[in-house]
């Protein structure tokens, strides 16, 4: 996908959902959440990327507790709106994390696949704790039974772009999440 101009890009974007307000008062009070819950502990932030990366650095600077930042890649969508429904993890993690509080840090959470697979990987390394946070929840696409730890916003079933969640690469530089039309 190629756009010609600004004005044929932001045709896309059908209307705004979440602000970029709300995104950012809804990431303080995870901040808060997130800090009542390991008390001065460090915890390992993991970035599922590309969608999350916005998030994680939005999260991470939310935090008072002292953290690492660590990235993951899988993939599920494919220059579609619709998941592929295979899941791969095309970046892994390069640390141990046996001796790490970890934090899952997530975009979307639609079928669950990827979450579902990701969660059970990291499980298998023993880390001290495992959580999800989610930007994006969206319970009505869910295939795989999964439920994230702490979900700053539930939403209907829109695709979804903006604050690091793209359509083709494109839009993950909005500061608001919109619904996309074709």
């Amino acid at each position: 996908m190629k756009f010609k101009n600004t004005s044929e890009f932001q045709s896309k974007i059908k209307r705004i959902i979440i602000t970029e307000e709300e995104i950012q008062q809804k990431i303080k009070e995870a901040g808060k959440y997130i800090d009542s819950l390991y008390d001065g502990k460090p915890i390992l932030l993991v970035s599922i990327l590309k969608g999350s990366f916005v998030f994680l650095a939005d999260l991470a600077r939310a935090v008072s507790v002292p953290c690492e930042v660590g990235f993951m890649a899988a993939k599920s969508y494919y220059e579609s709106t619709q998941s592929s429904g295979i899941v791969k993890i095309t970046m892994d993690l390069e640390r141990d994390i046996s001796e790490c509080h970890v934090i899952i840090v997530e975009d979307i959470i639609d079928t669950g696949r990827t979450l579902n697979d990701v969660v059970k990987l990291l499980n298998a390394r023993n880390p001290l704790s495992l959580r999800v946070v989610t930007l994006l929840d969206k319970p009505e696409r869910r295939i795989v039974p999964f439920k994230a730890d702490y979900s700053l916003f539930t939403i209907p079933d829109y695709f979804v772009i903006g604050y690091g969640l793209d359509y083709g690469e494109y839009f993950r530089n909005l500061p608001y999440i919109a619904e996309y039309t074709d």
